[in-house]
């Protein structure tokens, strides 16, 4: 009898010592995934303000606009000697005009001759000063079209340490970071367009500058996620 007592003893201070360490572990696994669950949202929170800049987008053309540098310069220089010639070289010919009208008002034209004539005298004072401007305007569009798709195109965008300002770097031809650097608060930032939508330029829209500034789709997106909540959000600007 003393032996099956301390047997059944036995037996019940195992069982409580078993049903103990099963619910030990069932509430650290129940805290475990509470903080696993937890984590994403402490994440969420603070992805929007890093601890440090954060470069969101970069993009490297340099080479490419060193070369559309000189395609501008180059059409600049033919446009300007085209107007020169057109201002120093066309003579007027109005008098001669005159004067072989003279000649030949005793003669008769017959047939298509004088449906078709045509008289012009392109050294007349309207179109030389007119075909030189014309020039001279054509080259400087060519420059000035360059210059603001230069100006407008974005080789780098940074997200400072906070979350709340954001710098874009502009390309250059004298290399990446050597271009305008525009610092504005992120309130001041939008996308017009989702960078999926947009076929090949991201539209991004700064406070205070009246044309959009262009992303190029080839660039690298660092963080897509982060890019999308901040800089390639859409806000009212």
């Amino acid at each position: 009898m003393g032996l099956a007592r301390l047997l059944c003893g036995a037996l019940e201070y195992y069982a409580k010592q078993v049903r103990l360490v099963n619910i030990q572990q069932i509430f650290v696994h129940r805290s475990s995934r509470g903080v696993a669950d937890r984590q994403p949202a402490v994440r969420l929170c603070s992805s929007a303000q890093p601890s440090r800049d954060v470069a969101l987008f970069e993009h490297d053309r340099t080479r490419f606009f060193r070369l559309l540098s000189v395609f501008c310069g180059g059409q600049f220089l033919f446009w300007t000697y085209l107007g020169h010639f057109a201002y120093t070289g066309l003579r007027d010919t109005g008098g001669a005009t005159k004067k072989l009208k003279a000649r030949t008002s005793s003669t008769t034209t017959t047939g298509l001759a004088g449906i078709w004539s045509v008289e012009m005298n392109l050294g007349s004072s309207a179109w030389r000063y007119g075909f030189t401007l014309g020039c001279l305007s054509i080259g400087a569009g060519i420059v000035g079209l360059g210059l603001l798709f230069c100006r407008r195109s974005v080789s780098r965008v940074v997200l400072h340490q906070g979350g709340r300002m954001v710098t874009v770097f502009t390309q250059s031809l004298l290399g990446p970071d050597r271009g305008r650097r525009i610092t504005v608060p992120l309130s001041q930032v939008a996308c017009h367009a989702h960078r999926h939508e947009s076929p090949s330029f991201i539209p991004l829209r700064v406070k205070g500058h009246k044309f959009y500034f262009l992303l190029d789709k080839e660039g690298t997106v660092n963080n897509a996620r982060l890019f999308d909540i901040t800089v390639g959000a859409y806000r009212p600007v």
